[in-house]
């Protein structure tokens, strides 16, 4: 086995190992050292935004434009994301509201799964979905639908858990246009401009398939050493870490089931489909409802976390990176396997 392959293969822990090492040697590293981390972070700040940009232009570079439509199960997704992040919300309000002496630790918790719950779909997603044989364009429909619904229902809920002076719906509604805006609707400008004004150059980015995966690689293992940064940072306790650390947990097996679940009884409308044919349809459906649903921008959920809610929750989307990058890496092996 060539080491090309291996690691091609284990390209996803070979990053996470990586990110951790990197931020856990310069935590090791003396003082003098550490006066450069605002530099890094600003950098930080500025290259994972490009590499996502990057990811999301190489996937709508093998996009017809005519291939982004809804479908019925992106709506059932849609309603199980939007309904249980509502649902929290009332249950964290009321706690707060009538048991106010019912402890800090549980809004902390309610507001974790929240965050695990509405935090849109990964721009990386599409990238493995393709490595799994799903349906990039059915993904990337979805990324952008659920942008729309937390960019509307982030504001209407989160004046009801953590009120802010000024912070009204839309100032925050705003706030996550802008957010996402540059990072999901550029990327589709641009790579359609290239398709139709640029073909020979869009020739060449058809030819290099794993370019993404690779970009991603960077990304992930960026994603994971800010993700250490917030645990080593962190003020709580062990046993709320680890709380914590089990929520983002339930919510992403369940998330990555549930999506999964919806792709398998999703059935299409004509009667008359070839038996083997449907089959391999909801394999497809299976593997693009499960990533849409379970794998997710946790920079945004930590950017949602320290701006919107609780501070110590933007924890909780670094933990869900793990989970969930964990899980595509034993995925993507299965697939190769």
């Amino acid at each position: 086995m060539s080491i090309k392959k291996v690691i091609r293969d284990w390209m996803l822990p070979i990053a996470m190992v990586a990110g951790a090492a990197i931020y856990l040697i310069y935590h090791a590293m003396p003082a003098p050292v550490h006066k450069a981390g605002p530099f890094l972070n600003q950098a930080a700040g500025i290259i994972q935004p490009l590499l996502i940009f990057s990811m999301l232009f190489l996937t709508f570079c093998r996009i017809e434009p005519k291939d982004l439509k809804p479908h019925r199960w992106h709506w059932w997704l849609l309603l199980i994301q939007g309904g249980l992040f509502t649902m929290l919300g009332l249950g964290a309000y009321a706690i707060i509201s009538h048991l106010p002496d019912s402890g800090h630790n549980h809004v902390i918790l309610i507001e974790c799964a929240m965050l695990c719950l509405i935090c849109p779909t990964a721009t990386a997603a599409a990238v493995v979905t393709r490595k799994l044989g799903g349906d990039v364009a059915g993904i990337t429909t979805y990324t952008i639908l659920i942008n729309m619904l937390a960019a509307v229902l982030v504001p209407l809920m989160v004046p009801l858990i953590q009120p802010v002076a000024g912070l009204g719906f839309w100032v925050a509604f705003s706030m996550i246009l802008a957010k996402v805006f540059p990072l999901l609707i550029m990327p589709c400008l641009a790579a359609w401009l290239v398709r139709y004004l640029m073909p020979k150059f869009h020739k060449r980015i058809l030819e290099t398939p794993d370019l993404a995966f690779y970009i991603w690689a960077v990304s992930l293992t960026l994603a994971i050493a800010v993700s250490m940064k917030y645990l080593m940072a962190s003020v709580l306790g062990m046993a709320m870490i680890g709380l914590m650390a089990l929520v983002s947990l339930v919510c992403c097996v369940f998330q990555f089931a549930m999506g999964r679940y919806v792709g398998n009884k999703y059935k299409p409308r004509r009667p008359d489909v070839d038996p083997e044919v449907e089959r391999r349809g909801r394999e497809v459906r299976k593997v693009t409802a499960g990533q849409s649903l379970g794998q997710k921008n946790t920079v945004f959920a930590i950017w949602l976390g320290y701006t919107f809610m609780t501070p110590e929750t933007a924890l909780v989307g670094g933990l869900y990176s793990i989970w969930h990058n964990i899980y595509n890496s034993w995925q993507l092996y299965k697939a190769g396997k």
